[in-house]
């Protein structure tokens, strides 16, 4: 079966962007910000991972999500852990992800419910080609002036703690239970798997590789381990067919791909292993 090309949705969001850039269309004028585009099977479905841009001019709110045990008990498919690859920042740009020292659990709802838990989340200055892995149950908020992709478990479930006083639903029971409010430890090491093959996050819900330069080959996805294919740069084809930024295509069988040496490709795939690795 050839490579699958996803659809895509536009979310639009009070945070959003009109201009998006990434090799999207900007939003006609007098259109509302948009914040997300989504990638989605052409005939629907619930694959195991959701791929997403983002376009932030406001910082997001400081959120959590559950682990697997926690959402299969809400009656949830899997729990949601996320990877962030920064394409584009402004110079002042950050994400806060953990928290500056250890807290309670009591300690994390009085902060949230005061607003200190903005000051009390630990904002990383940032800059493009930045990657970072949130296991679920890491305090985060992606901030303004950023474009990144995220790839996700595919689960809508989302604790919101604070929303710097927007007018939108706060989740503090769920979120307050779900979070582990501690500072974050980056999990994975970038490891150079040869070829132009760099494993960027490797579990324990997603691989994340990064693949740079020419290449001609096939792509084959295990059983029951598709494989997301996300060009960043560059261009070339897959099975003969246009294959560029702001697309995403999904592999469930094999595919070949066939770019040029400016190529910069994003490769996800669920689990833990490293296909080849």
């Amino acid at each position: 079966m050839p490579a699958i090309r996803l659809t895509t949705k536009r979310v639009e969001k009070p945070w959003g962007r009109r201009q998006l850039g990434a090799g999207f269309d900007d939003v006609a004028a007098g259109g509302a910000p948009v914040g997300e585009i989504w990638f989605e099977l052409p005939g629907g479905g619930d694959p195991e991972l959701l791929v997403k841009y983002l376009f932030t001019s406001e910082k997001l709110s400081i959120q959590v999500h559950p682990d697997d045990k926690a959402a299969q008990a809400r009656g949830l498919p899997r729990g949601k852990d996320e990877a962030w690859v920064v394409l584009a920042a402004d110079q002042r740009a950050s994400i806060g992800v953990g928290m500056r020292h250890v807290m309670t659990q009591d300690e994390l709802r009085a902060a949230a419910i005061d607003g200190s838990i903005e000051d009390k989340l630990f904002w990383k200055p940032v800059k493009s080609g930045d990657v970072f892995y949130s296991p679920a149950g890491t305090v985060h908020a992606i901030g303004a002036g950023l474009t990144l992709v995220e790839v996700q478990q595919n689960v809508d479930c989302t604790y919101r703690l604070y929303d710097y006083g927007r007018p939108r639903e706060l989740h503090l029971d769920d979120g307050v239970a779900a979070s582990r409010p501690v500072p974050y430890v980056t999990p994975h090491v970038p490891r150079e798997l040869g070829g132009g093959r760099t494993a960027l996050a490797y579990g324990p819900a997603l691989v994340l590789e990064r693949w740079a330069g020419a290449r001609r080959t096939a792509v084959k996805a295990g059983e029951g381990r598709p494989i997301w294919l996300i060009p960043i740069g560059g261009n070339g084809t897959i099975d003969g067919e246009p294959f560029a930024p702001g697309g995403v295509w999904l592999v469930e069988d094999d595919a070949t791909i066939d770019v040029n040496e400016q190529s910069f490709i994003l490769v996800a795939y669920p689990g833990a292993d490293i296909i080849g690795g």
